[in-house]
């Protein structure tokens, strides 16, 4: 996860391009109340669902590879983006114990991979990963892993 943070400073500093339309980010419901805040670098797509206060819901690194490698032994839910069956693997952050992380990898038809997390105390776990799974990338056929 601190490469994760690395890398999200990274991007923060030398984006290329911001705005909060969402650029190159997948569809969020409806009925979600959140938006995305988008920054790109290079070929790659750096996306955070923010709620109203501005919070981050959870976030999204689209990039031609992947930069997290899920462990096996780490795999916690099993779930589905787009269509795609995916597994969501725990992580944590040694600073905050009490707040659960979760990862997940979607492959998507141009070639490129999603890398998805979220950070959320225990009681807002499920209603977390339940909007994280309802995004929709602009490709509705995803390929299978």
């Amino acid at each position: 996860m601190s490469a994760l943070l690395v890398l999200a400073g990274s991007i923060a500093v030398a984006h290329a391009q911001e705005s909060q339309d969402g650029g190159n980010c997948p569809q969020l419901p409806a009925s979600s109340g959140l938006t995305w805040e988008y920054k790109a670098t290079g070929g790659s797509d750096f996306c955070r669902a923010l709620r109203a206060d501005g919070s981050e819901a959870f976030g999204l690194f689209i990039s031609r590879k992947a930069n997290f490698e899920p462990k096996r032994g780490n795999r916690a839910e099993m779930g589905v983006i787009d269509g795609q069956a995916v597994y969501w693997y725990k992580g944590e952050l040694a600073t905050k114990p009490d707040v659960e992380v979760r990862e997940t990898l979607v492959e998507l038809p141009d070639g490129r991979v999603a890398h998805i997390w979220l950070q959320a105390a225990a009681p807002e776990l499920v209603p977390t990963l339940s909007q994280a799974q309802a995004i929709r990338f602009p490709a509705t056929r995803l390929s299978s892993n």
